[in-house]
């Protein structure tokens, strides 16, 4: 079995086994989504009319927030179990929202230049060329659209258990290629899933190389210095798992002059 199908089955059926990762938007997100959706002011003000791809998104949340909010939603994943939720959600709160099956790396379905935002929640770990995947992002993506996405940072993917001094132990190589070794530790690991680690210069340079400008960097907090041993905020107090970026699509030319503004209608 491939990485892909082996992170299809796995994501079916945390899907099916109602996971975290698949709690559909709340009538109270609905009403507010904007503010739902960007707590970090990086949106613009108003989406309305607006074309947006949730990449490797799918589950019934982001796509239905975004459509409350009017924008012209596609919502693109692996998951047919995921994806039948959206589509779900999307009939019963009447919105139109395009569902489409593939893997990250390969967005052929799609024209260039389609849209406007593209909206990437924790997903590139589970995919081996993270350049492919920027790269088709980039195409994609409009002069002066906008980039949101959120990663694994690679400290957290190198660590694969703890001490019986409770001391996180850093197992994997840095350089490391491929699917990653199997981990004790699992605090920030999806069950059934094969993920790989992509070190900073790929997941920042890269970013860069394809066209990106990068606008905002942030490190989502984990952290809770009273959790216990085993629980995730205890790992999140030593290591952060995520980085979360903000990037805008510019043209060879546009490097190093005054990014566009992304126009709203």
């Amino acid at each position: 079995m491939s990485f892909v199908q082996q992170n299809r089955a796995a994501w079916n059926q945390l899907a099916d086994g109602g996971s975290v990762f698949a709690k559909v938007a709340t009538d109270a997100e609905c009403a507010e989504p904007l503010k739902i959706l960007d707590g970090r002011n990086w949106l613009p003000p108003s989406v309305r009319g607006l074309d947006v791809l949730c990449l490797a998104a799918a589950g019934g949340w982001q796509s239905i927030l975004y459509a409350s909010a009017g924008a012209n939603v596609t919502v693109f994943d692996i998951s047919p179990s995921m994806l039948a939720l959206d589509r779900r959600e999307a009939e019963r709160r009447q919105f139109n929202v395009r569902t489409v099956e593939g893997s990250m790396d390969d967005l052929s379905e799609f024209a260039d230049a389609s849209f406007d935002i593209v909206h990437q929640p924790v997903s590139t770990c589970y995919v081996e060329n993270l350049a492919k995947v920027y790269g088709e992002i980039a195409r994609v993506s409009r002069h002066g659209g906008i980039y949101i996405s959120q990663h694994k940072q690679p400290t957290s993917l190198q660590i694969v258990g703890r001490t019986v001094r409770d001391q996180y132990v850093i197992g994997t190589s840095y350089y490391h290629q491929g699917p990653l070794p199997p981990a004790t530790d699992t605090s920030y690991r999806e069950p059934g899933t094969t993920e790989f680690m992509h070190r900073w210069e790929q997941l920042v340079g890269g970013l860069c190389s394809a066209g990106f400008v990068i606008e905002d960097l942030r490190e989502p907090y984990r952290g809770d210095p009273t959790a216990l041993p085993g629980d995730y905020h205890h790992r999140g107090w030593f290591i952060a798992p995520y980085l979360r970026m903000k990037a805008r699509r510019v043209r060879p030319e546009s490097v190093g002059a005054a990014a566009p503004k992304l126009w709203t209608p």
